[in-house]
């Protein structure tokens, strides 16, 4: 009988293979970075988000589909997001979310947030942390009236987020 439980046999092609795998998961991580053009600006017929407060997404689409969803050679696809109130109280958990979901999203470019400026101080600090723009206590059609010109002018050799953060300050 046995004392040790050890594997018997060949243990290099076990290893062989996890060291493979992990330089070829590297090597595509690094193609993919570089892929993805994160410095190279949008190309045209790219698609954007735009995330929206619940409470003035209705104006918001309805503004965006007047502009046929289009900012410049750019698509606007307009997020929006679940209500952030209850019981006619502020849900800070679910605002924060929202906030957060925006800046998780690559391919986002603005925020129309809440109307309230309570509101607009809870997000305000993790949107900023990833460069998303706010544009806050006004009507989502205004807000995305604004928006739209940003976008089609923003500047190609860099970031779009930052061109349209630069566009609306």
């Amino acid at each position: 009988m046995r004392a040790h439980k050890f594997p018997r046999g060949r243990t290099r092609r076990p290893r062989l293979i996890r060291k493979l795998t992990l330089v070829a998961a590297c090597i595509m991580l690094a193609i993919a970075a570089v892929g993805c053009g994160a410095e190279e600006g949008v190309g045209g017929g790219a698609t954007v988000s735009v995330y929206v407060a619940a409470a003035l997404c209705a104006e918001a689409e309805r503004e965006a589909t007047r502009q046929d969803h289009r900012a410049g050679d750019v698509n606007v696809r307009v997020i929006c997001l679940p209500r952030a109130e209850r019981n006619g109280r502020l849900d800070l958990a679910t605002i924060g979310a929202n906030a957060r979901r925006a800046t998780e999203d690559t391919s986002t470019v603005g925020y129309i947030g809440e109307p309230t400026r309570s509101a607009t101080r809870f997000s305000e600090p993790i949107l900023e942390s990833a460069g998303v723009p706010q544009l806050s206590q006004s009507s989502g059609a205004a807000a995305m009236s604004k928006l739209l010109p940003a976008v089609a002018e923003a500047d190609d050799s860099g970031s779009l987020r930052e061109s349209v953060n630069d566009a609306l300050e």
